[in-house]
This record gives C-alpha cells, sequence and structure tokens, in this order.
C-alpha cells in the first residue's frame, strides 16, 4: 500500500448546529506538514480540470485560507459551498437508481512545484451530508505544459498515492505517501460524488536541473528551486517556510514572525540548499514588518550536515519594511545556510543569489533521474 490514513477520520459528521462552524471541526497533527505545500498556489499550482462542478468551482480546493461557511448563502444552483462540490450521481433507471461502484468523480491538480509527494490531506470542512463516501488520490510525471486531454490520454502513466479510502465528512483527512517518485500531476478521485473543501499536497520540491542549469545563477534556498527549512527556533504567529515563498511579502502574516522573546538569546531559521553551490550575493527582506522586523541578522554557510559553521555576513543592521541588499567579498560554498536574527521579531524573505558548483550540479541531476524525472 502506498498510503495509510493519520488518522482516518470516518462516519457521519454532525448537523451544522449553529454558533462557530468550526467548533465541532476534527484535525490532527499530521507528521507530513513540515513539507511545503506543492500544490500551492503561489508556486504556481492550479486545478486544470474537472469532470463536474455543479454546486461548487474546482479552483476552490487550492485556495490557501480555511474554508468559509455561510449558512445563508444560496444560489440559483442551491447552496454555495467553499470547495469543489459535485452534484448527486444517480443510476441508469427506476429499477437501478443507484450509482454502480465504479462511478467517481474526478478533478485534475497540477503541482506547482514538482515533487516528491510525503503526505496529503483531503479536507472537507463543512461538508457534513455532502461529503463523498470515499476519496482515491494517483500521481503522474509528464513533461511540459500538458492540457487537460493530453493528461487524460492513453499513454499516461498514473501511479496510485492514496487507495481508495473512507474519508469523514468536516474532517482533515490525512495520508501519508511513501512513493519514491516525481510527480507533476495529480488525479483526485470522489467516490461517488461529493465536495471536498481543500487539497494540501505536501512533499520535497525536485526542480528541474537542465532549467535551473539554463538559468546559471538562480535563488539557491527559494522553494521553487528545492530549498526548503529544515528547523526554526520560533514559529508562533508564521510559519518559516514563508521566507523562500515566490515573490514579495503582501502583508504582515506572510513573513515570518517570532513571539516576543523574554531572556537573551535569539530567533533563527536553518535551511538546506538545493544543492552544493557557491552563494555570491543575499537578499534580507522585512517588508510589512514594521515595528516588529528583526533589529540584526546574520549568516553563516556550512557545507555538509557535519560541517562547521562559517559566518559569510557579520550581525548587520535592519531597517524595517526594507529590503537589504549584500554583494559578498568572495563566494561561499555549502550545502546549508543559518540565519540569525537578533534579538526577535522576523523577516519576510530571504534570497540566496549564486550558481550550483560542479558537484552539486550532478547530484541534483542524479536525483531528478533516479526518481523518474
Amino acid at each position: 500500500m502506498s498510503a495509510s490514513s493519520i488518522p482516518s477520520f470516518t462516519g457521519d459528521a454532525s448537523p451544522y448546529g449553529g454558533g462557530d462552524p468550526y467548533a465541532d471541526y476534527r484535525a490532527a497533527d499530521f507528521p507530513f506538514t513540515q513539507y511545503a505545500d506543492l500544490a500551492d498556489r503561489r508556486l504556481g499550482g492550479g486545478v486544470v480540470a474537472a469532470n463536474d462542478e455543479f454546486f461548487a468551482e474546482r479552483e476552490n480546493l487550492l485556495k490557501p485560507e480555511p474554508a468559509e461557511f455561510d449558512p445563508e448563502h444560496f444560489g440559483h444552483k442551491g447552496k454555495i459551498m467553499d470547495g469543489w462540490e459535485t452534484r448527486r450521481r444517480r443510476g441508469v433507471s427506476a429499477g437501478q437508481p443507484h450509482p454502480v461502484d465504479e462511478d467517481h468523480d474526478w478533478a485534475l491538480v497540477r503541482l506547482g512545484a514538482p515533487g516528491v509527494v510525503r503526505g496529503i490531506v483531503v479536507d472537507t470542512a463543512h461538508f457534513r451530508g455532502n461529503y463523498p463516501q470515499a476519496v482515491s488520490i494517483e500521481g503522474a510525471s509528464v513533461a511540459g505544459s500538458p492540457s487537460p486531454e493530453e493528461l487524460l490520454g492513453d499513454d499516461v502513466k498514473w501511479t496510485t498515492l492514496v487507495p481508495r479510502t473512507a474519508v469523514g465528512g468536516h474532517a482533515a483527512n490525512g495520508f501519508a505517501v511513501d512513493v519514491e517518485q516525481r510527480f507533476t500531476h495529480l488525479r483526485v478521485n470522489q467516490h461517488p460524488d461529493g465536495g471536498i473543501a481543500r487539497l494540501r499536497v505536501h512533499g520535497e520540491v525536485v526542480p528541474d536541473p537542465a532549467w535551473l542549469g539554463a538559468l546559471g545563477t538562480f535563488d539557491l534556498v527559494a522553494l521553487e528551486n528545492g530549498g526548503q527549512v529544515e528547523d526554526a527556533s520560533d514559529r508562533f504567529y508564521s510559519p518559516a517556510t514563508n521566507t523562500i515563498q515566490p515573490g514579495r511579502s503582501r502583508k504582515m502574516d506572510d513573513g515570518w514572525e517570532t513571539r516576543r522573546r523574554r531572556d537573551k538569546g535569539n530567533d533563527w531559521i536553518r535551511y538546506q540548499l538545493v544543492g552544493q553551490a557557491e552563494i555570491r550575493a543575499v537578499e534580507i527582506d522585512t517588508a510589512y514588518l514594521k515595528g516588529n522586523s528583526a533589529g540584526w541578522a546574520a549568516l553563516s554557510v556550512r557545507d555538509g550536515a557535519e560541517g562547521e559553521w562559517r559566518e559569510i555576513l557579520p550581525r548587520t543592521r535592519l531597517q524595517p519594511d526594507t529590503n537589504h541588499r549584500f554583494v559578498l567579498d568572495a563566494p561561499a560554498v555549502g550545502t546549508h545556510v543559518r540565519i540569525d536574527i537578533y534579538p526577535d521579531g522576523g523577516i519576510s524573505r530571504l534570497r540566496l543569489f549564486g550558481s550550483l558548483t560542479e558537484q552539486g550540479a550532478a547530484r541534483l541531476t542524479a536525483r531528478h533521474q533516479e526518481l523518474g524525472g
């Protein structure tokens, strides 16, 4: 089996009783949510097609914010839900009024950043009597920018990531995935019909080495290029992964902000670069962090998981709501970077510009090939 539910929410949800619509929502701490959401719209994810979206549009699946519920919101087709919802399936005749076991609805999802899927969350928030009986999810690796028709062609190989599994309504249904393969697209199936509020696809980005090689100089820590956050001292207000999202921050919680320190320590984030690389320039952005930006920051690099940390940017004063740029005196070679902020506060983005070393490029190419890229 390629996936396991952790845990599996099955059975009926209670009808909405008024008040806080999330009061009886069933959630869990899934071990794979440390990984980035490969289907994030900010990375370029999208729901490219669905066989049915009668009650609610497929695009809602990838909205970044939690699903909303308005009990009074109805339209010409019925109750308007913040998710993807299909019409009720029917059988072929009065003598056979029920759908057959094979009947199901589907949606095709393009991952914004192709990679290895470590876990999937199928969130049925606010779908209480209209969620699917079961879901199944498949993955495919297709080069370029295929159309829905091409993805549905007979020559595309789909690999099961989540076998057909019962799910619960008004709940976060989580599935661990252990398929070591690089995927570009998912096919989400709901059996036989119903609604899903949100889809999250957590995993490790596996970039195309040919693309990065053609770029030459690029952001070595960017999420879309295969950088990742390994650890952070504090994630109280917002996740450290925000610092390597595409584009500039658009509001205060689109960056990384820590709680107020009441000791003499400092906060930090440790990153893994896409591969061994030469860092030549740095950007530290504090956009939208005005009364709570970090006061100072320092950068260190190490080569290999057991290497010694070397400071490449000494403790430097930061200004609020400002993009700071630094050209290093000499290229810094390494695989990991740590930013220390003093004493607390936050930054919105970190950019590390440079290029892969010969060793880093070779390892990235080898992994890409091993994963079927």
